[in-house]
């Protein structure tokens, strides 16, 4: 029995599960993948938008400035790679001049602080590589990026590090309410709780749907996205956005925390909710409509395409609330855009709720910070020396595009939640994610995998179970 049950291992039930972990009480995360950040978590552009886009007065627009503002703690206090590199939305229209001003103006009530609009003159001495169209920009210099992968992992280990349980590969079938208390089927058997908080992402609606008559609808909007190869300079140093349409903010170009440039996504509304793969329309429509707000793009640097889903709710909004006619189950749905600036605020929201409902006590031993995995080449030489000495393992190279260490390997495999896959090791690392995309280092990876795990090699996967690389040994040494 536990007091609180949370579905979904993304940003926002990471978020909560730390945020409730500050209390005395009995909390487990369930997740249907083999890791945290499977689902649209992973597929992320890791901006952490400064609060203009969405409507005024809306709960969206008030949990990205609020997640605006707490970024930088949260990331310093879990040690999450953050940077506040600004962002522009640009206009190459004189027509749309009135837009940029609207947009300026629900920035300003939203409460995004510093905004201005500047002319061409202001805008090409900070970005000169934009398009020659370009005419004005809106510049928020609160807006930054994070990196998805280590926010997500970090949130999930600082709450496991306060006592929250975890379980992979346990998806949600059923729910039922029997006498005030939640029976959750699950494929590895019934989990019973007081409480849910229903962080499914795409799947949110299904959850959702199973203990309420009020319906809701979660649409998977694709987003096709290109990675440019961190050799790739001098592009752009802000986020950059074009104004605004229906569906969406459309193509940004934007530097990674890690180095490199990445450009997309698409808004692409489907009806498969694992439709994760991108299409030559859509890579197409991220490489032209690029090119209306940045010049001279290197196409021919992309180390890789993806795709991802946000969960698209018909009213375009955040839900985050007792289930009005199912009390005790708290929704968490429709989080896309903003949503991953906004974690640090939707995990304090819904703890709010539930420490009021269930009566929550604080904890005096709350871990409030995360130590995070040696980052080997930052440190000093001297650092590097004496760290080899300690642990030969720093001293061998495994990936060579991103330069990481044996040793950080087995540190992120040993870490709280700890990287069972291929993928899990390249999220939490980098291992896999440079120019190459694992074709040198993975064998490797995989061996590394197998002697600390105590498995045999050919169980090693990609991911989920299914995706093993190796099918058999065709020889003995």
């Amino acid at each position: 029995m536990y007091d609180i049950l949370i579905i979904g291992a993304g940003v926002s039930g990471t978020s909560t599960a730390r945020e409730l972990s500050r209390y005395k009480a009995n909390i487990c995360v369930v997740e249907k993948c083999e890791d945290v950040c499977s689902g649209t978590s992973k597929a992320n552009s890791g901006i952490a938008h400064a609060g203009f886009d969405a409507a005024n007065g809306s709960l969206m627009a008030k949990l990205n400035v609020l997640g605006n503002k707490m970024m930088p703690k949260i990331a310093e206090d879990l040690n999450v790679p953050f940077k506040l590199n600004g962002s522009l939305v640009v206009c190459a229209n004189e027509d749309d001049m009135p837009n940029l001003q609207k947009l300026y103006e629900r920035g300003i009530a939203n409460g995004v602080e510093n905004l201005k609009i500047l002319n061409r003159e202001e805008v090409f001495e900070k970005e000169p590589n934009l398009n020659d169209n370009v005419i004005a920009a809106l510049y928020a210099p609160t807006g930054g990026i994070v990196c998805p992968f280590i926010l997500n992992v970090a949130y999930a280990e600082n709450a496991a590090d306060n006592g929250a349980e975890f379980r992979f590969n346990t998806e949600v079938l059923d729910i039922k309410k029997v006498n005030d208390i939640f029976e959750v089927s699950t494929n590895n058997g019934i989990i019973k709780t007081k409480y849910i908080v229903n962080a499914a992402g795409i799947y949110a609606d299904k959850f959702h749907n199973m203990v309420s008559a009020n319906k809701i609808r979660i649409n998977p909007r694709r987003g096709d996205y290109i990675l440019l190869d961190s050799e790739v300079k001098n592009v752009v140093s802000s986020t950059i956005f074009a104004l605004p349409s229906k569906f969406g903010k459309g193509i940004l170009v934007t530097p990674t925390v890690h180095g490199n440039i990445m450009i997309g996504p698409t808004a692409i509304d489907i009806e498969d909710k694992e439709g994760v793969n991108t299409t030559a329309e859509g890579l197409s429509q991220v490489i032209e409509k690029s090119k209306l707000t940045v010049k001279n793009i290197p196409y021919n640097k992309v180390i890789t395409s993806f795709a991802g889903l946000r969960p698209h709710e018909d009213g375009h909004e955040f839900i985050i609330k007792e289930v009005e006619d199912c009390e005790n189950f708290i929704d968490c749905a429709g989080i896309e855009s903003p949503g991953l600036v906004s974690s640090p605020a939707i995990g304090v929201m819904v703890a709010n709720i539930l420490k009021e409902k269930a009566k929550l006590e604080n904890k005096k031993d709350f871990i409030e910070k995360r130590k995070g995995i040696t980052k080997f080449m930052s440190l000093t030489t001297e650092e590097k020396n004496k760290l080899i000495k300690e642990n030969r393992l720093y001293g061998h190279i495994i990936c060579r595009c991103e330069k990481i260490t044996e040793g950080e390997i087995v540190e992120a495999i040993k870490s709280p939640i700890g990287a069972r896959s291929l993928d899990g090791v390249k999220r939490r690392v980098r291992a896999g994610l440079g120019r190459c995309q694992g074709g040198f280092c993975s064998p490797k990876i995989m061996e590394i995998l197998a002697r600390e795990l105590k498995i045999d090699i050919l169980n090693i996967t990609k991911s989920e179970k299914g995706s093993e690389i190796l099918k058999g040994i065709n020889k003995e040494i």
